[in-house]
C-alpha cells in the first residue's frame, strides 16, 4: 500500500511538472498575466495539454480542451496555478472543466490574486470535483513570482544585473564604456533580458552607451525599456528614441512634467527624494503600467539608489577573470548576510552569482 502511494505521489509531481514547462512557453508573451500550463489525464495517460500563449488569449485549461485526443469526460487536470472563476478577457476557467465533464483537479499553488484566491477552489468543489493543492507548490510559486509579487503588493519583481573585473570595478570611470566579460556571459545577460518586462537604465548609462536594451543573442521578446532622466535632457537622437523595436518609458520629475506620450515614448513623471526620482515610486509607477518584473543594467548610483531603497529582489554578478587597472568605477554591490546565493555557475572564462534575499546565511564563496 505505501508503494502504491509513493507510485501515485510521483506520477502526480510528473504530470505537475510538465504542466509547469508546458507554462514556461508563455513566458514574454502573458505578462502582465501569470504563466499557466494544464495536462489532462485519462485513465494514466496524457490526454491533452495546452498553456497560456498570449495575453488575451485562451487560457491553459481551454487550450489543453482543445488539443484533446479524447473525451475529457472523467479525466483529470494538473495546472500549476489555481483556476480562475471570474470573467475578463476570457471566460472563467473553472467553468471549461466543469462543462468538460473533468473529474479531479490537482493544483499547484492558489491564485494570490484577491478576487481569485481560494474561490477557484471552491467553485470545483461546489460542482463535485475532488480537488487537490499543493502538488509542486514551491516550484508553482517560483515560476511566477513576479505575477506573485506585483498581484499582492504591487511592485514588480526586481533584478540588479552588473558585470565587473576581478578585482569588482564595473567601468574605469563613468564617461567611458568598457565590456568586461564574454561572449557567453553576453548570450546569458540577453536571455535573462528575454525573461522580463521592462530593463532599466539611468541617463549616464543612455548617454555614454547609446544601447538599444533588445534581445539579439538568443531568440525571445524584446522587453519593455525604461530610462530615469529626471529633467528630460537627453538627445532625442539615442537609439532607443529612434528604432521603434520596444515600448520605450522615460521616467522623469513630477515636479516639472505631466504624463504624455509620443511616437517614440511615453513620459511618466514621478516623485523626487532628496533630488533623485524615488526608487520605491518608480516601481509603483512602473507596476500601474502593467509591468510585473523588471531588470536594473543601470550604472553605480542606480544600483547604489535601489539598493539604498532596499527594493531588490534578486542579483545576478557577472565576474571576469581579468583585473581592471587604474579603476575608479566600483561595483557598488556587496553581498552581505541578508543575502543567499541561489546559483553559481562557470560562464567560459566567466563566473555567475545569483543572488536572493532569504532568511538563511549567506553560503561561503
Amino acid at each position: 500500500m505505501e508503494t502504491d502511494s509513493i507510485l501515485t505521489t510521483n506520477m502526480h509531481e510528473l504530470f505537475m511538472s510538465r504542466a509547469i514547462e508546458l507554462a514556461k512557453q508563455g513566458r514574454g508573451h502573458v505578462s502582465p498575466n501569470p504563466m499557466v500550463g494544464c495536462v489532462l489525464v485519462l485513465d494514466g495517460d496524457i490526454i491533452g495539454e495546452g498553456y497560456h500563449e498570449q495575453f488575451g488569449g485562451p487560457h491553459a485549461e481551454v487550450m489543453a480542451m482543445r488539443n484533446a485526443r479524447k473525451d475529457p469526460v472523467d479525466g483529470i487536470a494538473y495546472v500549476n496555478l489555481e483556476p480562475c472563476c471570474t470573467t475578463g478577457k476570457t471566460p472563467p476557467c473553472t467553468a471549461a472543466l466543469i462543462e468538460n465533464g473533468i473529474s479531479e483537479v490537482y493544483v499547484g499553488m492558489l491564485d494570490p490574486n484577491p478576487e481569485i484566491n481560494g474561490k477557484g477552489v471552491e467553485a470545483l468543489e461546489k460542482a463535485g470535483i475532488m480537488v487537490h493543492v499543493g502538488i509542486l507548490e514551491k516550484e508553482a510559486n517560483r515560476l511566477n513570482q513576479s505575477f506573485n509579487k506585483w498581484i499582492t503588493h504591487k511592485m514588480p519583481w526586481v533584478i540588479a544585473k552588473v558585470a565587473q573585473s576581478a578585482n569588482g570595478y564595473m567601468g574605469l570611470d563613468s564617461e567611458t564604456s568598457i565590456w568586461l566579460t564574454g561572449d557567453v556571459s553576453r548570450t546569458h545577460a540577453h536571455t535573462l533580458r528575454s525573461e522580463v518586462d521592462a530593463v532599466l537604465i539611468g541617463r549616464q548609462t543612455a548617454l555614454i552607451d547609446d544601447p538599444s536594451l533588445t534581445v539579439r543573442e538568443v531568440s525571445g521578446e524584446n522587453p519593455k525599456r525604461v530610462i530615469m532622466d529626471t529633467n528630460r535632457t537627453l538627445p532625442l537622437s539615442l537609439n532607443i528614441f529612434n528604432d521603434k523595436k520596444a515600448e520605450t518609458y522615460v521616467l522623469c520629475s513630477d515636479k516639472r512634467f505631466s504624463k504624455t506620450k509620443t511616437h517614440f515614448c511615453q513620459y511618466l513623471p514621478v516623485r523626487e527624494e532628496n533630488n533623485i526620482l524615488s526608487p520605491i515610486h518608480v516601481l509603483e509607477s512602473l507596476a500601474k503600467e502593467g509591468i510585473t518584473s523588471i531588470l536594473i543594467e543601470g550604472g553605480q548610483k542606480i544600483l547604489e539608489s535601489f539598493l539604498s531603497a532596499d527594493v531588490i529582489d534578486q542579483i545576478f554578478i557577472y565576474t571576469a577573470p581579468d583585473i581592471l587597472n587604474d579603476a575608479h568605477l566600483k561595483n557598488p554591490i556587496q553581498l552581505s548576510d541578508e543575502w543567499m546565493i541561489s546559483e553559481e555557475e562557470k560562464l567560459g572564462d566567466d563566473t555567475l552569482i545569483i543572488a536572493e534575499k532569504g532568511v538563511e546565511c549567506l553560503q561561503e564563496l
